[in-house]
């Protein structure tokens, strides 16, 4: 290993190196950007350690017991001035580059608002009103998933429809820790859409599709998994283009935005919903 904590040419040509990311909260933040910085550098992966809720001299003892040990990349967001300083004293001493991540958002701030700041761990995860509605969506959203309680179509944020494994349930759920209440609905040959999704115009309906290839990939592992028949319709080419095909048509008809998940992240897949949502809901508001 190098100064860096390096580990090249090893695991099948792989590089790795140690990442030390040190929270005075959950540690969402720092996994977030760590992870993101890392995957623009193909060939090389992160091994990471995640300290989160440190706030005290005794539980930073911890931390820099470890960095010693395997130095790295330290990612910091501790408000408390001392615990900070302290970290960045021992990454030094082991030759391990160490940054506080919300530092520079908080200088712009100070040096816009002409304030200064509150040192307050965790701040952003108070029990607000946004908490709540967070908590309450989620709920709505379990309550539900794949077609469940149909008749509550109307006090949706959102309704996703789609054919089979096309990450309804996943984006769903996702969407709901944004705070939009989801419900999702699985298209199936033969069986009718609620009466209800006609008549819906608070929610926004989103429909769901990916290619054929995809969609049987992910089915014949789901059959897989539960040591299923796979010779079934679920998973013919010809059949699931036959349903993707009907469900397009369906999305066409009804005006409905649709979203291609081939190659879209549930993150990604969610951003742009909740970018649809919003132009939804200020013509829903305009009306």
């Amino acid at each position: 290993m190098d100064n860096l904590g390096l580990a090249k040419g090893v695991r099948m040509g792989r590089s790795y190196f140690h990442l030390h990311l040190v929270s005075d909260s959950t540690g969402e933040t720092l996994i977030n950007v760590g992870r993101a910085a890392a995957a623009q550098y193909e060939g090389v992966s992160a091994i990471e350690h995640v300290y989160p809720l440190v706030r005290s001299a005794a539980q930073l003892d911890r931390v820099i017991s470890e960095i010693r040990a395997a130095p790295g990349l330290v990612l910091y967001t501790l408000v408390g001035g001392d615990l900070g300083e302290r970290l960045e004293e021992v990454a030094r001493e082991t030759g391990s580059p160490c940054l506080s991540v919300l530092r520079p958002v908080h200088d712009l701030l100070r040096a816009y608002l002409g304030a200064e700041t509150t040192a307050r761990p965790g701040a952003q995860h108070m029990l607000n009103a946004e908490y709540f509605k967070r908590i309450d969506a989620m709920n709505f959203t379990l309550a539900h998933d794949d077609g469940n309680l149909p008749e509550d179509l109307e006090e949706a944020d959102v309704i996703l429809l789609g054919v089979s494994r096309t990450s309804k349930t996943p984006t769903s759920i996702y969407l709901a820790n944004r705070g939009l209440k989801t419900t999702n609905l699985p298209l199936v040959p033969g069986m009718p859409l609620p009466p209800a999704i006609e008549r819906a115009r608070k929610p926004l309906v989103v429909g769901l599709f990916a290619s054929p290839e995809r969609i049987v990939q992910i089915r014949q592992n789901r059959l897989s998994s539960l040591n299923a028949d796979e010779s079934s319709l679920y998973v013919d080419r010809s059949a699931v283009a036959d349903e993707i095909t009907m469900s397009r048509r369906l999305f066409t008809k009804n005006r409905w935005p649709t979203i291609d998940v081939t190659r879209r992240s549930i993150e990604e897949t969610a951003a742009a919903i909740v970018d649809l949502y919003r132009d939804h809901r200020l013509k829903f508001i305009a009306d």
